[in-house]
């Protein structure tokens, strides 16, 4: 190993685990010494990808205020060093770093809430896709609709959240007066996507979800049926399917029929 490169393995080691063999590389003087000068590298690392957690998690990082954000992502920093070349997908673990960290386990929200952030931020940074028409089901032959499937959009996300996250998420987006923090016995499925520049997102009733998740999965619309047969009469269950496929189509979720 050359000269320069075991100096920027040294630094490398220096700024991701707090390794000292970098201070036989560093000249310090009286008035500046080698902790100091290394510390303005290291403290700034820290810093900035504090900032970027900050950047990607505003409401969280509004609900724990800045002492405690700061202290949450000193923590984190330490834990998990950037692995990409754009800062922009920093955080990506700090939903399960949260859920499982001795420090923040006793609160869930924090959890449910940096997952619903990043679910936003992935849903708005997803790639583009020209959504499919209500129209095109015109063109669907009655044998043909049993096997049936879709493709959906890129943006589209599914979180199963117990915690009134998003109301929480709007009103400190909003900076409106924050709702009390509710917690349900049994998850809501809630749906995220993104229409243009804007994301969009409503909570889904258990058969939908259902329904849904089979579509993604790549099952066809006649297994839609068989699932939702389970929630509704034989008689009421193809206009349930449809209109659930009439939703998804002129929400425009579908991209491919």
């Amino acid at each position: 190993m050359s000269a320069l490169s075991r100096i920027q393995d040294d630094f490398q080691s220096f700024m991701l685990r707090a390794g000292r063999d970098i201070e036989a590389h560093v000249v310090g003087t009286p008035r500046v010494s080698i902790a100091t000068r290394l510390a303005i590298y290291g403290d700034g690392y820290s810093s900035r990808l504090i900032e970027a957690l900050e950047a990607n998690y505003p409401a969280l990082a509004k609900l724990l205020g800045p002492e405690d954000f700061a202290a949450l992502g000193t923590a984190y920093v330490r834990a998990h060093e950037s692995r990409f070349a754009s800062i922009r997908y920093y955080g990506a673990e700090l939903a399960d770093f949260l859920a499982a960290h001795a420090e923040y386990v006793g609160a869930p929200l924090l959890a449910e809430l940096a997952r619903w952030e990043w679910a936003m931020t992935e849903a708005f940074d997803a790639a583009d896709a020209a959504p499919v028409g209500i129209a095109a089901l015109a063109q669907v032959v009655p044998d043909e609709w049993a096997a049936l499937r879709f493709q959906f959009h890129p943006s589209l996300r599914q979180l199963s959240l117990f915690w009134n996250v998003p109301q929480i998420w709007k009103a400190l987006t909003d900076d409106i007066e924050r709702p009390a923090s509710v917690v349900q016995a049994e998850p809501t499925e809630w749906l995220l996507w993104r229409e243009n520049l804007q994301t969009f997102f409503r909570s889904l009733p258990t058969p939908e979800a259902e329904a849904l998740n089979a579509a993604r999965g790549g099952q066809s619309f006649g297994d839609l049926c068989a699932i939702l047969a389970r929630h509704f009469s034989e008689e009421e269950t193809p206009a349930r399917a449809a209109g659930f496929l009439k939703h998804w189509l002129e929400s425009g979720l579908i991209v491919v029929l």
